[in-house]
């Protein structure tokens, strides 16, 4: 059998664990705005998943993928900038009855 005192400076160690990789405090904060919501959610447990979900860190994987997503948005959206003005050059030189003769 494990003794008490044992078991209390396992606990103890747990629980400075738990203090030192921030799980305390992100919890702390959850059950905090969860205490201060004027109307209490159905779900205390979805409330938290939530909750703990949105202020969970971003690994960089993901956060590399974010940028890079942004980026290709950006250029996605140059180019077809670019596309429209081309068309509207094209446009000039080909009058679009030309195009339904040519069919």
């Amino acid at each position: 059998a494990v003794s008490p005192k044992a078991a209390d400076s396992k606990r103890e160690q747990f629980r400075r664990y738990l203090e030192k990789s921030g799980v305390l405090d992100t919890l702390t904060k959850v059950l905090v705005a969860l205490y201060e919501e004027p109307e209490k959610p159905n779900s205390a447990l979805d409330f938290l998943k939530h909750h703990l979900g949105a202020s969970s860190p971003e690994t960089p994987e993901i956060e590399a993928l974010r940028l890079e997503a942004a980026e290709l948005k950006e250029k996605y959206e140059a180019v077809l900038e670019e596309n429209k003005k081309l068309k509207s050059k094209l446009a000039q030189y080909e009058p679009p009855q030309e195009e339904k003769r040519g069919e």
